[in-house]
Protein backbone atom coordinates (compact mmCIF):
# COMPACT_ATOMS: atom_id res chain seq x y z
CA UNK A 1 0.00 0.00 0.00
CA UNK A 2 2.97 2.61 0.49
CA UNK A 3 4.09 1.51 -2.95
CA UNK A 4 0.67 2.35 -4.16
CA UNK A 5 1.16 6.27 -2.23
CA UNK A 6 4.58 6.46 -4.15
CA UNK A 7 3.21 5.84 -7.34
CA UNK A 8 0.36 8.20 -6.76
CA UNK A 9 2.83 10.93 -5.31
CA UNK A 10 5.57 10.55 -8.66
CA UNK A 11 2.28 10.92 -10.72
CA UNK A 12 1.63 13.94 -8.88
CA UNK A 13 4.70 15.37 -9.55
CA UNK A 14 5.16 14.52 -12.76
CA UNK A 15 1.73 15.89 -14.04
CA UNK A 16 2.83 18.96 -11.68
CA UNK A 17 5.55 19.32 -13.97
CA UNK A 18 3.58 19.27 -17.21
CA UNK A 19 0.85 21.57 -15.67
CA UNK A 20 -2.21 19.13 -15.47
CA UNK A 21 -3.08 20.99 -12.03
CA UNK A 22 -6.15 18.77 -11.96
CA UNK A 23 -4.80 15.75 -12.10
CA UNK A 24 -1.71 16.66 -10.24
CA UNK A 25 -3.98 17.83 -7.48
CA UNK A 26 -6.17 14.70 -7.43
CA UNK A 27 -3.14 12.27 -7.52
CA UNK A 28 -1.91 14.09 -4.42
CA UNK A 29 -5.10 13.38 -2.47
CA UNK A 30 -5.04 10.06 -3.30
CA UNK A 31 -1.35 9.19 -2.37
CA UNK A 32 -1.77 11.19 0.96
CA UNK A 33 -5.19 9.19 1.33
CA UNK A 34 -3.04 6.31 1.18
CA UNK A 35 -0.52 7.50 2.95
CA UNK A 36 -2.60 8.05 5.98
CA UNK A 37 -4.01 4.59 6.03
CA UNK A 38 -0.58 3.26 5.88
CA UNK A 39 0.22 4.92 8.83
CA UNK A 40 -3.27 4.03 10.98
CA UNK A 41 -2.47 0.35 10.03
CA UNK A 42 1.02 0.63 11.20
CA UNK A 43 0.08 1.34 14.62
CA UNK A 44 -3.05 -0.74 14.99
CA UNK A 45 -0.67 -3.48 14.25
CA UNK A 46 2.65 -2.18 16.29
CA UNK A 47 -0.19 -2.16 18.81
CA UNK A 48 -1.66 -5.95 18.43
CA UNK A 49 2.19 -6.73 18.31
CA UNK A 50 2.79 -5.42 22.36
CA UNK A 51 -0.38 -6.85 23.66
CA UNK A 52 0.44 -10.28 22.06
CA UNK A 53 3.91 -9.99 23.44
CA UNK A 54 1.79 -9.49 27.01
CA UNK A 55 -0.38 -12.03 27.12
CA UNK A 56 1.36 -15.31 28.30
CA UNK A 57 1.17 -18.37 26.03
CA UNK A 58 -0.73 -21.46 26.90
Amino acid sequence: MLRAALMFFIVAIIAGLFGFGGIAAATADIAQLLFFIFVALLVISLVFGLIDKRTPRL
